[in-house]
């Protein structure tokens, strides 16, 4: 297994746990390294829970028990030099601002990689590949990754769509058909225009492709394949930076495998560049 992938799929569920739950979550996340030398007895009498409740929430993790989880925390390297957060400060010079902001977007982007499937990235291919047109969504900082994705994936073959005012894409998502695939893009997956997105297009037949940093929210009932853009929010970026860059990676990694699986993507690239070389002229 990656490297902290069990304490990424902790932080990745919080929305959805109960406040005992949550207060398992926040003891393995504050010090994995105890947490994972415990027995379930042992963490359940810690925290003052029943040994079931333990067991629950590594079901919730996706474990067949708390033995296939703690195994699995205990396979995981602890760097306690390494912060799960940024700690950028008020009294940081702009050098330091960036270097803890880089090393947070390097850091969600490995932590990304580390939760991707191959059989995902197949699949979510075959959907894309598939499809009669494919369909981009997101509101706020998300409908600007929308917009990137709809501007990478115009040069291929296959038609795609996507516009920022929500109204018009609630109307566009209504009419999608079960020949169409729709990506949502979405960091909390609690935005409300994208679940209504996400219902129309799954109501619709359509295949749903999501990425988010949530995907315990409702939203994921919705989904066919789901990404997880993994991402550090602190006091100073509730909405994280570095999300964007994950979330434009995934992206990117369909597009480029799309279209060399494509047999007239190069024609189509060749189109695009042609179009552009005409304006290049007139200058």
């Amino acid at each position: 297994m990656a490297r902290n992938t069990v304490l990424l799929k902790i932080k990745a569920l919080s929305p959805s746990l109960s406040t005992k739950e949550q207060r398992i979550a926040d003891f393995i996340l504050d010090d994995p390294r105890f947490a994972s030398r415990m027995t379930i007895n042992e963490m359940a009498a810690q925290l003052g829970v029943a040994d079931s409740t333990v067991f629950k929430f590594t079901k919730k993790l996706g474990y067949r028990g708390f033995r296939d989880f703690r195994t699995d925390l205990l396979a995981e390297e602890f760097d306690p030099q390494i912060s799960i957060h940024e700690n950028v400060t008020p009294e940081d010079d702009p050098l330091t601002v960036a270097h803890k902001i880089i090393h947070s977007s390097a850091k969600s982007l490995n932590d990304t990689l580390a939760l991707l499937k191959r059989e995902d990235l197949e699949l979510a291919l075959d959907f894309l590949l598939g499809s009669a047109r494919i369909s981009f969504y997101g509101c706020g900082e998300s409908g600007v990754i929308a917009m990137d994705a709809y501007q990478k994936f115009l040069r291929s073959p296959i038609p795609c769509h996507a516009v920022m005012d929500s109204h018009m894409q609630l109307m566009q998502a209504a009419m999608l058909t079960p020949d169409d695939c729709a990506v949502v893009i979405t960091h909390t997956g609690a935005t409300r225009e994208m679940y209504a997105v996400a219902q129309l297009a799954h109501n619709a037949g359509a295949r749903v492709i999501l990425i988010t940093s949530y995907p315990s929210q409702k939203i994921s009932e919705f989904a066919d394949i789901t990404f997880v853009s993994t991402s550090d929010e602190t006091r100073y970026r509730p909405e994280s930076l570095s999300c964007r860059y994950a979330q434009l990676a995934i992206i990117d990694s369909l597009y480029t495998a799309m279209m060399f699986r494509l047999s007239d993507g190069a024609e189509s690239l060749h189109k695009i560049r042609e179009a552009i070389d005409l304006i290049k002229d007139e200058n």
